[in-house]
This record gives structure tokens, sequence and C-alpha cells, in this order.
């Protein structure tokens, strides 16, 4: 059958129609969804851009720091006992002395003579006590004329004593084991009783002093372990050995003493010094100390990222320091904490956020005015 030319125009009018409604149809869908890209794509972009660091909470000691200075555990002057020059001062400066050691001799003088005229009046008073008690076994005399020897013996013994008592005290010796320190007179010098020879310190165990408020006294035992970090980089323990029980009316503070063992002398006297001590546990999270800001009544805490990428400020507590960073209470158990970018975003503001982890270094971030530093 053919059909009419009417027909075949007829068909082929409704075919290019539908053709064409169909092609507009298609490129009115690719600007409708190329134009909500775009708005996707260019509201992200208005976005301000921060660093966030994912932090959990855990278990960590609560710590106690106070700054105090070493101190020896004592310092003695050794002082003349007796009158005269000074003749040897056999140690140096600085030298390590035992208790006993000789540090300092006077002029002997006339106290050797003094001691053999005591021996020879004690021979004298023993020959004599013999003497009278032969007399008295024979019956030439009294009994009771023996006391009167005997006291003479007594006395001449106690003058020997003396005696060399007196010799004696020309040596000066070191009352502990320490540190000659100083020299405080030369030979030469005529030394009057009471009169200082020398100087020692102790340095073992040394004396670390802090002052602690009338809050933080109570939370210090005495012998508690202390961890030190003195300002010539060395660290030691030691243990809590003093606490004052009445605070100073001028500062309200207590003093407290802390012992610090020293056997081989390689920590020095008058070094400052920072204590750290545990007074407990919380749970807290690690932050970098450079990123801790104020809200609108001063209060310092941390911004931090919500579930929808918001800003929100947690209130924080410090509670211990290291190398690492700052351990603070107060931020949610799991969070994402932001290392860059926080002076330039507010609490409720929502912000593009990009890990530490997969920022390069050196790498510009848009809405920052310089590149993210990575503690």
């Amino acid at each position: 059958m053919k059909l009419k030319p009417s027909y075949l125009v007829a068909a082929a009018v409704v075919i290019a129609f539908g053709l064409w409604f169909a092609l507009g149809s298609a490129s009115d869908d690719r600007d409708i969804y190329s134009d909500l890209e775009q708005r996707d794509t260019a509201a992200t972009a208005a976005l301000p851009t921060v660093i966030v660091r994912p932090v959990t909470a855990e278990r960590h000691p609560i710590r106690l720091t106070q700054y105090g200075r070493t101190e020896p555990n004592r310092r003695v002057e050794v002082k003349a006992k007796t009158p005269g020059s000074l003749v040897a001062t056999p140690v140096r400066e600085g030298a390590r002395v035992n208790r006993g050691d000789v540090i300092c001799r006077q002029d002997t003088d006339a106290r050797q003579a003094m001691v053999e005229q005591a021996r020879a009046q004690l021979d004298k008073a023993e020959a004599d006590l013999t003497a009278t008690q032969a007399l008295v076994e024979r019956g030439f005399r009294a009994p009771t004329s023996l006391n009167g020897d005997r006291a003479a013996v007594d006395a001449a013994r106690a003058s020997l004593k003396q005696a060399q008592i007196e010799l004696g005290n020309i040596v000066l010796r070191a009352p502990f084991s320490g540190i000659y320190e100083e020299r405080l007179a030369e030979i030469g010098d005529y030394l009057s009783p009471g009169q200082p020879c020398a100087a020692i310190v102790e340095l073992d165990p040394l004396v670390l002093e802090a002052e602690l408020t009338e809050t933080q006294v109570g939370q210090v035992e005495m012998g508690q372990e202390v961890q030190v970090r003195l300002a010539t980089g060395q660290t030691v323990a030691g243990t809590v050995s003093f606490i004052e029980s009445v605070a100073n009316p001028a500062t309200r503070t207590f003093q407290m003493e802390t012992s610090l063992p020293n056997e081989d002398y390689a920590l020095k006297a008058g070094v400052s010094a920072t204590l750290s001590l545990k007074i407990g546990e919380a749970m807290a999270s690690l932050v970098p100390s450079g990123i801790m800001a104020l809200d609108d009544d001063g209060n310092v805490g941390v911004r931090y990222l919500d579930a929808s990428d918001r800003v929100r400020f947690a209130n924080i507590r410090q509670i211990d320091e290291t190398r690492e960073g700052l351990w603070v209470s107060g931020l949610p158990e799991r969070t994402r904490i932001i290392i860059e970018g926080q002076d330039y975003v507010s609490v409720g503001t929502e912000v593009d956020a990009r890990l530490e982890s997969d920022v390069r270094d050196g790498a510009a971030v848009a809405g920052l005015s310089t590149p993210p530093r990575l503690d």
C-alpha cells in the first residue's frame, strides 16, 4: 500500500517536533545540574578554612608545678676553739672532704709543754699515793691519809686531760662530709676563739625549697615523690622532706623542702628548678600550647568542631605541661581541635575543616593569612 504524500509530511513534522522537545529538555536539565554544582562549590569556597587535629581524652596524672632553688643541706663555718696563729690549710677550695679530715691547723705554742707538765704532775701524785699506801699497810700512817693522795691523783689526771684537749683544739676538722667551699683565714692569721677558719657545705642531699599556697598545702604529703628539672637541664627524683606547719603571715604560704640525692655531687646548689608533684588523676586531652584562646568573658579555652563542622568553645583547665604540649580537661572525650585558623572564626561558624595529616608542609590554605603551621 502506498502512503499518500500528505501522511508522510505530517509524520515528518511530528518526529521533528518530538526530537526538538527531547533535546531541549536534556539541555535544560544539564543547565540546572550544572548550576546546582556551581552553587555548592561557591558555598564551600566561601566557608573559612581551618586545620584540625583529632584528640581523644585519656587518664592522665594531675600535677602540681612549683618553682624553687637548690640549697645545701647545711653550711657550717669551722671556727677556732683556742687562740693561736694559723700554720696550715691542707685542703684546697672546692675539694671534697670526709668527716674528721684536717682542714686547718694552729700553732702548737706552749701547749705540748703544758701536756708534759701535767703528765709529770700525774706521775708524782701516783707515786705519792703508792708510798702512802705502803705506810698505811705498815701502820705508820692513818688510813684517812690516803684520801688526800687519791684526790691529788684525780686532779692531776684532770689537768692532763685538759692539757691534751687544749693541744687537740689546734687541729680543726671537718664536722661532716662535704665540699670545702671557702677558706676564711690564711696562714699567719691569728685566730681567737670563735673566729672562722673555713666553710664546709653538705651537698648530699641537696635541699630544694618552694612555697605552697593555702590550697596546695593540703594536696602534698611528707615523703611524696617529686620530679625535679634543674635550669642546667638535669632531672632528678626527690622526696618531700619538710612542710611548714605555720603559714608565713606576710605571704600566707607554706615552705616546702624536697630532698634530692646527690651522692656523686653532680648537682649544684643555687640552681633554679621546677618541681612536679602528682596530686591525682583526671581525663585529659593533649593539645598544642599555642592554640589557647579567650572567650568573650575572658575565660581560657580551646576552639573545636562539633559533628556538623561548627566551631565550639570549651573552657579548659590545665593539669600538666610536657614537651609535647599541654594536658587539659574540659574538652569532649573525642573531638577535633582547631590548630590553625582559630583566630579567624567565631563560635557557631560553619567551617571547611581539613585534617592536619592531609595538609602538606608549606601548603597555603584559603582563608588564612599564613600557611598552616603543624606543631
